[in-house]
């Protein structure tokens, strides 16, 4: 595996955890490091997974992966949840806004 592509090794490593046929997956930075042929075949698989039935628990910092990929987001700063937003009312700033401490206003 080490000859491989970084990408390539990022999706070994998710076939690999596919195996075991779990219910939920926690991906944290999937594809931080990878070419953008690789982030977007990683992006399809984890689409097709979810259609299938899978749970992915994301955790990024890119914030158009992010918004691309989520259902919901629970923003946190400093181990406070600080916002939980659904995919129609995630937007890039509610997202900053949350992350540097920012409350919601009801």
């Amino acid at each position: 595996m080490s000859t491989l592509s970084g990408g390539n090794q990022q999706k070994v490593v998710l076939a690999k955890w596919l195996e075991t046929s779990p219910r939920v997956m926690l991906l944290d930075e999937p594809t931080i490091g990878v070419d953008v042929g690789a982030k977007h075949e990683i992006y399809n698989l984890m689409n097709r997974w979810t259609a299938e039935g899978l749970a992915i628990l994301l955790i990024t910092s890119d914030l158009p992966e992010l918004l691309a990929l989520s259902d919901r987001i629970l923003v946190m700063h400093r181990g406070r949840s600080m916002a939980v937003l659904d995919r129609a009312e995630a937007t890039q700033e509610r997202v900053l806004a949350a992350a540097m401490g920012q409350e919601e206003q009801p």
